[in-house]
């Protein structure tokens, strides 16, 4: 049998940092400081360290694990070395359904932000071609290079990062605590606050799927993880700080961001608020179209999905099929549903996923055979505090929320009772 194509390794250490940070900063920034004023007013910067502490114990058993392998996969490569190929294929597909929602997600925030300025992006046939022309750029880009798709994150994670530090510049001199005083609440709900800082803080795991790409994935995963999610810290405290302080009543403007640059610059603050939420979302969608396909390439190349999805481009020798299978599904989720729905739904699942993450650390560690290329210090009690502050946000979902969940992991599992069955029967004559 020829060879196939393989895929190359072109990511370095900076470039895989990049894609940490932009795999977290999307849409949910520049919303989620007015919908935190509103569950924990003037105390909602507290609320992003408590949640941080929680996601801190579920990155850095990423990071050891990670390091583990110079495979592509991701979470679900983790799950299936540790529990087997049923858990695997059911974390894979579960990491699936986070990335085509998030995605879906994340087009809406764009065409919702455009159509502040262009009306006609917001509704019909406009939005339509609007998600399907964002969608279309950055998967041409995906497929025809990895360096292409990296170089491309690359600018946008500056280009994002620029205008909320911009803000946060801007306001903290004029930080006034007459205004904190306004974004007062009697009753808050911490729970729920930090539910939307997981899904806020998640996405770094998305950066990992591609490691087969990664130039030395078992020495950068770690520096990649943890200096990325540092960045991300420090920008998100500073601007809900930032917007506290200078927007009154924040939790009234759903465009948080754009409300405080137009308190400090006036109607133009309001548009480069508004360009800033558009580079963000276009820069993780352009981040995701280049990590997220490479779940069902991984899966299709153990055969557990159809091959298909394991072809790698001749020419440009990237997983192109996986690429556009990813696109449509999540341009079909960005036509069909909205950013809330979409959102809830992707943070519910993370913490499956993640869960799934520490746990597998444990098994790891019992491994002689799979040396780590990072050494997490008190592992043993790292990685049961980050499966227990998982356990404790799914154990406060509603009944729906529960049965939306079990609905779709009865999905992975009969993907996988499907493509074991078709393994039996071996290849077709």
């Amino acid at each position: 049998m020829p060879d196939r194509p393989r895929l190359v390794r072109a990511i370095g250490r900076w470039d895989f940092t990049a894609l940490v940070v932009n795999g977290v900063i999307g849409s949910g920034i520049f919303g989620l400081p007015a919908v935190l004023a509103g569950l924990t007013g003037e105390w909602s910067p507290l609320a992003y360290l408590l949640a941080g502490i929680g996601m801190l114990a579920v990155v850095l058993c990423h990071a050891e694990v990670a390091s583990r392998f110079m495979e592509p996969g991701g979470p679900y490569l983790y799950a299936r070395e540790a529990f087997g190929p049923f858990v695997g294929v059911q974390a894979g597909w579960l990491s699936f359904c986070i990335r085509v929602t998030s995605l879906g997600a994340n087009l809406n925030i764009f065409a919702d932000y455009l159509a502040q300025i262009l009306r006609e992006a917001g509704q019909g046939r406009g939005r339509v071609l609007t998600l399907f022309s964002v969608t279309a750029v950055v998967t041409l880009l995906n497929v025809i290079g990895v360096r292409t798709g990296a170089r491309t994150v690359d600018v946008f994670v500056v280009a994002k990062i620029l205008p909320l530090f911009l803000l946060v510049i801007l306001a903290l001199p004029r930080f006034s605590s007459v205004v904190v005083a306004t974004q007062h609440v009697e009753t808050p709900d911490w729970t729920q606050a930090i539910l939307l800082l997981v899904f806020a803080y998640g996405g770094f795991e998305a950066a990992l799927i591609p490691a087969g790409e990664v130039k030395d994935p078992r020495r950068d995963s770690a520096f990649a993880l943890l200096v990325g999610m540092g960045v991300v810290a420090v920008l998100y405290m500073l601007v809900q700080v930032a917007v506290l302080g200078v927007l009154p009543h924040a939790a009234r403007h759903p465009a948080p961001v754009a409300a405080a640059y137009g308190v400090l610059l006036g109607p133009a603050g309001v548009t480069l608020g508004s360009l800033a939420a558009m580079v963000s979302t276009y820069g993780w969608t352009a981040g995701s179209a280049l990590n997220s396909p490479r779940i069902l390439y991984s899966m299709a190349d153990r055969g557990e999905l159809p091959g298909v999805f394991a072809r790698i481009h001749p020419r440009f020798r990237t997983p192109h099929v996986a690429i556009l299978a990813y696109s449509g599904v999540g341009l079909a989720f960005a036509a069909g549903g909205s950013f809330a729905a979409n959102a809830t739904l992707a943070a519910i699942v993370r913490l499956v996923t993640y869960g799934l993450a520490a746990a597998s650390l444990l098994v790891f560690r019992r491994r002689a055979a799979m040396p780590a290329g990072f050494h997490l210090p008190m592992a043993s009690v790292v990685a049961p505090a980050a499966i227990a502050f998982c356990l404790w946000l799914l154990s406060t979902r509603t009944f729906t929320q529960a049965w939306i969940l079990l609905a779709m992991m009865a999905v992975g599992a009969g993907l996988w009772f499907v493509s074991a069955r078709g393994s039996k029967r071996g290849p077709a004559v």
